[in-house]
This record gives C-alpha cells, sequence and structure tokens, in this order.
C-alpha cells in the first residue's frame, strides 16, 4: 500500500541451504516492492548435531522453534523446507506458498572415484533411512554410517578421510 514502509520479517534456520530458500522467498517479495530481512533461528535439529535424526524423534525438530517465535510475533512468514514439515501444523499456522520444487534426485559425492568403484568396506554417509537402505541394497559391502550437518560440514568430513563418499540431496549440493 501507498504510503506504508513495512518490512517483511522472514524466519528461517541459518543453515545454507535454509538461507538460500529464504533469500530465494526473500528475493521474490522484493521483486513486488517489498522490504525484507531475515531473522535467524536456531532450531533443535541445529544443536544435537551428533545424533542421527532417525533416532531423535522429534517430529518436527527443524521447525519447532520457528512456528513459536512466529506464532509469538518475532517475524510475519517463515521459510522451510518441505521435508521437515509436519503434517499437523499448530492453530494459528498455515502452509500459505510452495516453490517449484528444485531437483527430486540424489548425488553421491566421494574422494576421487565413481561411486560403483567403491571398494567393499568403503564407508558412505547419509542422514537419510532411505539412502542408507539403497546403499546397503546395491550389496556391494559398503559400510554405512549416519552423517550430520549442513553441507559444507559433510564435506569437510568426506575430505578428511572420515567417510569414503557421502549421499546428498542434489538440490541441497
Amino acid at each position: 500500500m501507498k504510503g506504508y514502509n513495512l518490512k517483511l520479517r522472514i524466519g528461517t534456520r541459518g543453515s545454507t541451504l535454509a538461507l538460500a530458500q529464504a533469500n530465494k522467498v526473500k528475493h521474490l517479495l522484493e521483486q513486488r516492492g517489498h522490504q525484507c530481512e531475515l531473522v535467524i533461528v536456531r532450531t533443535k535439529g541445529d544443536v544435537v548435531k551428533h545424533t542421527p535424526i532417525y533416532n531423535i524423534g522429534d517430529v518436527g525438530m527443524f521447525v519447532k522453534k520457528i512456528d513459536e517465535y512466529q506464532l509469538a510475533g518475532k517475524f510475519d512468514i517463515a521459510v522451510h523446507s518441505m521435508k521437515d514439515i509436519p503434517s499437523k501444523r499448530p492453530d494459528g499456522l498455515v502452509l500459505s506458498a510452495v516453490l517449484e520444487r528444485e531437483s527430486p534426485y540424489d548425488c553421491a559425492i566421494t574422494n576421487g572415484c565413481k561411486f560403483e568403484e567403491l571398494p567393499p568396506g568403503s564407508i558412505v554417509g547419509t542422514g537419510s533411512l532411505r539412502r542408507l537402505a539403497q546403499v546397503a541394497r546395491l550389496d556391494a559391502g559398503l559400510l554405512t554410517k549416519a552423517i550430520r550437518g549442513n553441507v559444507d560440514t559433510r564435506i569437510e568430513k568426506l575430505q578428511s578421510g572420515e567417510y569414503d563418499a557421502i549421499i546428498l540431496s542434489e538440490a541441497g549440493a
């Protein structure tokens, strides 16, 4: 509206992927004439870093605190990854927009060879139960190990030799 200079506050996690998604939303809103600022929130998923996600058992651990802050008025909108949003939303919050999906594919990153050339006993890291099952189904003698952290952290763990390969979402890599 003319005469008003409102700044939309956008709640988001501080990971590289979350910031990329939030900045995309911010850019789209700014193209439409809205001023925006990002408000970064550390969630339980950001704090508990050494336990595999599937062992924590806390549904919505990447969105709960953001939801609480939004309901408390600390920001106007929030940007989440769809995979993190529980099917039951808190009263007062709605899923109002969904961006076009990025790549739905996975990618494997190795220390210098093709994934299919990894020797038996190689350690493959992923944070996804689905991907762990897919590696086991290959029956190639590969060992799987849970991995946590943002993309940069996971790549550092690969480069340090803790893993021989890691599997990530192509959209986040």
